[in-house]
């Protein structure tokens, strides 16, 4: 990429036959074709360069899809990117495209819930086993390495608690091993840290939240190096894993301002932090305090930080906690995040789901903070008011 980040996303994929500054929504079941002898030619080009935008059935995608890809493997400096219709979707694909009966994975601990009822429940049904690592003592992965393991999977920071590894060790310990890795890296997207780059074989993000960023479309990227396209790309005819071209679409007019809208939710994230951290009875989870072994590993890989934070609230009153949610007048309640908007939700064991290494105690309370566009002022203004409760 010649251009900065920011002026790519600007400029990139215009549509100067149709003179329109967005490439054009194609929606396509049927690929229609002049003779059997264009479809064999299509399908021979396919197998000679399968990330060149060669379709013959309308499953494997569109130009319109195909030009997200394009985008989003420049931004996340792959060999290629593959669309989903889900994040989640994309956190199976990753999983399924290289593990089989017989093989063990080693999860972080601080995992997205669904990704750990995916890999300890539903996989153990096919005989894949699932062991969780501590990510601030990687002694807990090397031990449980064997010659079965097969998948290392990251995600970090880690969900709801917030938790920053060492990414490279991770890295190093797998090479050594001969073990897959792959990182669910929707907090960051690859504005604020790239995964490939740093040796990671398969990178998801979640485009419902920051590539979208306006909370009314839903799709998965999963980045991928050389050495695991092919199983992915196997797994992916076999599954029919495929984003539609107006989800594809919308993904791709809302990557134009991504820049913009993280710089902004970091912006505001950061102020509200400054206020949050003030406050004796919330522990606030975010890369804000400098000197702790969160923020060390927040900086060494990642050049910002987004508008998703955790709070630990100190209080022998659950019941305070939730009035302080419920009270907050700017902040919407609902799942996901990484739109224009801020939200707020209570975090319950169904959230964070069965930990090994979160020791929260009975006074210990989670509330998650997506913090939006809005005028920081007016979102602190609010919290303010409805800490109040907290008793």
């Amino acid at each position: 990429m010649t251009n900065s980040f920011k002026t790519f996303l600007k400029h990139t994929s215009k549509d100067f036959h149709n003179q329109s500054v967005n490439p054009p929504i194609v929606r396509a079941s049927t690929i229609i074709f002049k003779s059997m002898n264009d479809i064999r030619k299509t399908q021979s080009k396919y197998k000679k360069d399968p990330r060149g935008g060669y379709f013959d059935y309308g499953r494997q995608g569109t130009s319109t899809t195909h030009i997200l890809q394009k985008i989003l493997s420049k931004l996340e400096e792959s060999y290629f990117t593959f669309l989903t219709p889900t994040g989640f979707g994309s956190v199976f694909l990753a999983i399924f495209s290289v593990v089989r009966p017989g093989d063990e994975i080693l999860t972080v601990d601080p995992v997205y819930n669904p990704t750990r009822m995916l890999t300890q429940d539903y996989l153990k049904e096919f005989g894949i086993k699932t062991t969780f690592y501590n990510p601030h003592d990687l002694n807990s992965l090397k031990k449980n390495i064997t010659k079965k393991t097969k998948l290392i999977f990251v995600e970090n920071p880690g969900s709801n608690t917030f938790e920053f590894h060492d990414l490279s060790k991770v890295i190093q310990i797998a090479k050594k091993h001969k073990i897959f890795t792959a990182i669910d890296n929707t907090w960051a997207t690859p504005y604020f840290f790239k995964p490939i780059k740093l040796g990671f074989d398969m990178a998801i993000v979640s485009a419902t939240k920051y590539y979208s960023g306006h909370s009314d479309v839903m799709g998965g990227s999963l980045a991928v190096n050389k050495k695991v396209f092919k199983h992915v790309e196997k797994a992916q005819k076999i599954t029919g894993l495929r984003l539609g071209p107006d989800d594809a679409y919308l993904i791709t007019r809302g990557l134009r301002t991504l820049d913009v809208r993280l710089d902004k939710h970091q912006d505001n994230a950061m102020k509200v932090a400054a206020f949050l951290s003030k406050n004796k009875k919330i522990k606030l989870l975010y890369p804000y305090k400098k000197g702790s072994l969160n923020y060390k590993m927040w900086k060494k890989y990642y050049s910002g930080a987004s508008g998703l934070m955790g709070l630990m609230i100190k209080t022998k009153n659950k019941n305070s906690v939730i009035r302080f949610v419920n009270s907050l007048k700017l902040f919407g309640y609902g799942y996901s995040w990484g739109g224009f908007e801020s939200l707020a939700l209570h975090q319950g064991k169904s959230e964070r789901g069965n930990r090994k290494y979160l020791n929260l105690n009975k006074n210990e309370r989670l509330v998650r903070l997506h913090i939006g566009l809005e005028d920081p002022n007016d979102l602190i203004a609010d919290l303010k008011r409805a800490l109040k409760h907290v008793k």
